[in-house]
């Protein structure tokens, strides 16, 4: 089989796997919201483009219309790094199915990151480009300066989503990582805190200059980069695949204390022990808390000590994302970890009743930790206090009892310890994504429709409320949740099994 074939053939396969899934059935539902979201985003970065061009066009600067582009293009390319971080995976997920076949070993690890790079999900940002070029560029500077700029950034991306790709496969490895991508980031946003905003975008309008006038250096430079991050890429998941599959990582012996202080809890107090014990002794439950804690100090930081979130749109996603990070990380994903043990859990019929409020208690005290790194903002009276706790209220409230439905529709296992080679490694529950989307966006609407309407105070003392009203029902909807699943367990359970 020659790589074209090969590469087909894996291609082919990544469509199939969808149908194949446990979780198809109860995809349809969650597909057509996702379908929804997908067409809302696609067109409001197509209203983007029609705003950026009357811009260029009305703008009276000695900036033509690809450097007005480029110039803004540092933005686009952060952004589009950020939500691959949200949904995007990295192909060397899907490896383990293919790593004893009779074919040369870098074979699939190198398919994947050619398919990763002609990913569609790529194409997305030509709804900004074209209709921009279109407007602007076409019958200014000609039709060969409109398709220097679409395909020159549409070069950047693919070198973008396989930056993405290097960095998330590193990320996944050790939190050490993290430093990467952001001293890279600090690097290109370096011209706006060292001169001004002014000289940031010179800098990187000069690059639409050179790509409109099909500069040879600058096309070799961007196509030399995505060549030596495909290359990277091949070798660095090859070698992290590979030592997996093998067994090479050295096992430590761990002491791990009996937490007597949750015994006086009962049987909840149990399974706060198996929760804190699975954080402490598994490699991928510790590394997502990591993440997830670290993402929540720096974002808290940044907010209470930069006024680069200050205004009221940025206010409400930022403040409610700070808190509902731990829920996202871990709640979203219930029930996937225990798939690899859920055999010994329903040994008692009460099992999983205690173990959904064990999550619930544990995941509701983490909340503890947003809030008082928040605090400085009351301080200096960036926030007050009622914002605050009205936030952590709603977010221990409706927003977990939204994502903690889960728990009846999450039925894949989540790999323990092992990250690029287990068979259950790679989710498409859409059920979840859309739980997680909601869960993000549908509290900021909240927030700033009731701000439109309300005073401050009113607003979040409505949203304080209906987040204590859903915490003192919670042994009730935990119940629902907890019946509901028992009527699936079954199902569940053989999914479970299946992907292991």
């Amino acid at each position: 089989m020659n790589k074209l074939q090969l590469f087909l053939t894996l291609r082919k396969h990544i469509k199939l796997s969808e149908k194949r899934s446990l979780t198809h059935g109860q995809n349809k539902a969650a597909k057509v919201i996702i379908g929804i979201g997908v067409a809302f985003i696609l067109l409001y970065m197509l209203f983007i483009a029609v705003i950026m061009a009357l811009i260029a066009n009305a703008t009276e600067s000695p900036f033509t219309p690809s450097e007005f582009f480029y110039g803004v293009a540092p933005f686009f390319l952060a952004v589009d790094f950020f939500f691959r971080l949200i949904g995007q995976q990295t192909p060397a997920q899907l490896i383990k199915p293919y790593s004893l076949l009779p074919i040369p070993k870098y074979a699939c690890v190198e398919m994947f990151v050619y398919s990763a790079a002609l990913s569609p999900y790529n194409l997305a940002w030509l709804v900004i480009t074209i209709p921009y070029a279109i407007m602007t560029i076409l019958f200014s500077q000609g039709l060969a300066a409109a398709l220097g700029l679409v395909i020159s950034f549409q070069l950047l991306v693919t070198v973008n989503s396989q930056w993405y790709m290097l960095s998330r496969t590193l990320i996944n490895q050790t939190v050490k990582w993290w430093a990467m991508p952001l001293a890279f980031y600090a690097v290109m946003f370096s011209p706006i805190y060292v001169c001004d905003f002014s000289a940031f975008f010179h800098f990187y309008a000069q690059l639409g200059a050179w790509f409109t006038a099909w500069n040879p250096i600058a096309f070799i430079a961007a196509i030399a980069l995505l060549a030596g991050f495909i290359y990277t890429n091949k070798r660095v998941q090859y070698r992290l695949t590979y030592n997996e599959n093998t067994g090479t990582e050295n096992a430590k012996l761990k002491t791990v204390s009996e937490f007597r202080v949750f015994d006086r809890y009962g049987d909840t107090g149990e399974y706060l022990k198996l929760e804190v014990k699975s954080m402490m002794r598994n490699k991928n439950i510790r590394k997502s808390f990591l993440f997830a804690t670290l993402f929540v100090a720096i974002l808290s930081l940044v907010i209470s000590f930069t006024d680069i979130y200050d205004s009221d749109s940025y206010k409400a996603f930022w403040v409610v994302y700070t808190f509902v990070l731990y829920g996202l990380t871990f709640i979203s994903k219930i029930m996937s970890a225990e798939g690899n043990y859920i055999d010994g859990l329903m040994i008692h019929k009460e099992n999983i009743m205690q173990l959904l409020k064990a999550k619930y208690y544990l995941y509701s005290v983490f909340l503890l930790f947003p809030l008082l790194l928040m605090l400085p903002t009351v301080f200096i009276g960036k926030y007050t206090l009622l914002m605050l706790l009205s936030m952590m209220a709603f977010t221990a409230g409706p927003i977990y009892c939204l994502l903690m439905q889960m728990a009846v529709y999450n039925r894949q296992t989540m790999p323990l310890n092992t990250k690029f080679i287990s068979k259950g490694n790679v989710e498409n529950n859409y059920f979840q994504l859309a739980a997680t989307l909601i869960s993000m966006f549908c509290p900021m609407l909240f927030i700033s429709t009731m701000n439109s309407i309300f005073s401050d105070t009113t607003s979040y003392t409505v949203l304080l409320i209906l987040g204590l009203a859903f915490i003192a029902t919670h042994k009730l909807w935990i119940k629902n949740i907890y019946l509901r699943f028992m009527k699936r367990r079954y199902e569940n359970m053989e999914s479970f099994r299946a992907t292991r």
